[in-house]
């Protein structure tokens, strides 16, 4: 019970460090709590792997009274995120959007090295293993550089 309490109120605590002032707050708890929940969706262009939601970062203040204000004008979610990402471009979002330019950034990597194994594989396959005994030819000629045994041809 007591364990509960402190959980509660650590809760609180933590739901109202991101308005820096009571201000900042918007009056309709539906609409604060939508625009919580954009916070976490958003990246700290200052830290870079921070939702503004953690960041401490002026900018990211500023961002969070832009959503704040984007909501308290009507906007969706949805627009909201759009209007940040012509603004910022879609490094702004925590979790990009899928789209062949993203599945392509994530996807190069994998397919450069399993390329290289296919090349390593390929090359390995191709290589003749060196053997040991010459072609009559080459005694011959090697007995001639050596000054070994005389050829009988």
């Amino acid at each position: 019970m007591r364990g509960a309490r402190l959980l509660a109120a650590l809760a609180a605590v933590a739901s109202l460090a991101a308005a820096a002032e009571p201000a900042e707050r918007l009056s309709d708890p539906a609409k604060e709590q939508r625009a919580r929940a954009l916070f976490q969706e958003i990246r700290c262009v200052v830290c870079q792997n921070e939702s503004i939601d953690d960041s401490e970062a002026d900018l990211a203040a500023d961002l969070r009274r832009l959503v704040r204000q984007e909501i308290a004008q009507g906007e969706t979610n949805d627009q909201v995120r759009a209007s940040l990402v012509r603004r910022y471009g879609e490094f702004i979002l925590l979790k990009p959007r899928f789209s062949v330019g993203n599945a392509a950034l994530w996807l190069t990597p994998f397919l450069i090295v399993i390329g290289g194994v296919a090349v390593f594989l390929v090359r390995r396959r191709t290589i003749v293993p060196e053997g040991d005994d010459l072609s009559a030819a080459e005694e011959v000629r090697l007995n001639r550089i050596t000054g070994g045994p005389a050829d009988e041809a």
